[in-house]
C-alpha cells in the first residue's frame, strides 16, 4: 500500500513510519527537515509543510492511505486544526481515502473518562492544543473518507509491549507506549475494525 505519514519526525510519528516501512508499505514522508527522518531506508522524503495545502497536495498524490501523527510543538500555537482543514480538502473527492490520526485522551466526548485532576490539567496546560484537536477530530468524522481516530492515554517512551488495550470508552489515567500506538495504527492500514470510529487505546 501506498503510504503517507505526516509528522514523521515527532516522538510517535518516527514509530509510525519505521514500523510502515517495515510493514512493507510503499511510505513518503512530507517533513520540514529531511535531515530529522534519520537513516530509515526505503522512505521517500518531500519538504513541505502539512499545514499548506499545495505541499499536502503533491505528498498526498498517488498513495492510498495517510497515516497523520502530526503533534504541536507549541503549547501555545497548535497546529491540528490548520493542518487537518487542509489535509481534508486535498483529500475529499480524491483516490486516497483512508485515514488514521493519532489524536489524545481527553479530547472531546473521551475527556468523560478523565479524573478531576487529568481535566483540569486538560483544560489549563494542554487548553489549546486540545481545542484544536478537537476541532480537527470533528472535521474528520464529517468527512466522507474512511477514517479511524486513535485516542491514546499518557504516552511513553517505554519499549513496545506488543499488546494494549483498544476500546470505545476507558476511564482512569492509563499510559501507553509510542511504539505501541504506532503499531496499532499501522495495522489499521489492513483492518476495517475501527473503520469510521473512535479508539482509546492504552497498556495493560
Amino acid at each position: 500500500m501506498r503510504v503517507l505519514v505526516l509528522g514523521a519526525t515527532g516522538g510517535t510519528g518516527k514509530y509510525v513510519l519505521a514500523d510502515a516501512v517495515a510493514a512493507g508499505h510503499e511510505v513518503t514522508a512530507l517533513v520540514r527537515d529531511p535531515t530529522r527522518l534519520g537513516t530509515i531506508q526505503g522512505v521517500r522524503s518531500l519538504t513541505g509543510d502539512a499545514t499548506n495545502p499545495r505541499d499536502l497536495r503533491a505528498a498526498a498524490e498517488g498513495q492510498d492511505a495517510v497515516l497523520n501523527a502530526l503533534g504541536s510543538r507549541s503549547l501555545r500555537h497548535p497546529v491540528e486544526q490548520m493542518a487537518t482543514t487542509a489535509l481534508l480538502a486535498v483529500l475529499e473527492g480524491s483516490p486516497t481515502s483512508r485515514l488514521i490520526v493519532c489524536s489524545a485522551f481527553g479530547v472531546g466526548k473521551t475527556r468523560e473518562g478523565a479524573n478531576a485532576f487529568q481535566r483540569l490539567f486538560f483544560r489549563t496546560v494542554l487548553g489549546r492544543v486540545y481545542a484544536a484537536k478537537e476541532v480537527a477530530d470533528a472535521s474528520v468524522r464529517d468527512s466522507d473518507l474512511d477514517w479511524t481516530l486513535v485516542y491514546p492515554t499518557r504516552l511513553t517512551n517505554d519499549p513496545p509491549k506488543d499488546r494494549m488495550l483498544a476500546v470505545e470508552k476507558f476511564s482512569g489515567t492509563g499510559r501507553v507506549s509510542r511504539a505501541d500506538v504506532a503499531a496499532f495504527m499501522v495495522d489499521q492500514l489492513e483492518s476495517d475494525r475501527w473503520s469510521r470510529k473512535t479508539v482509546i487505546v492504552s497498556g495493560v
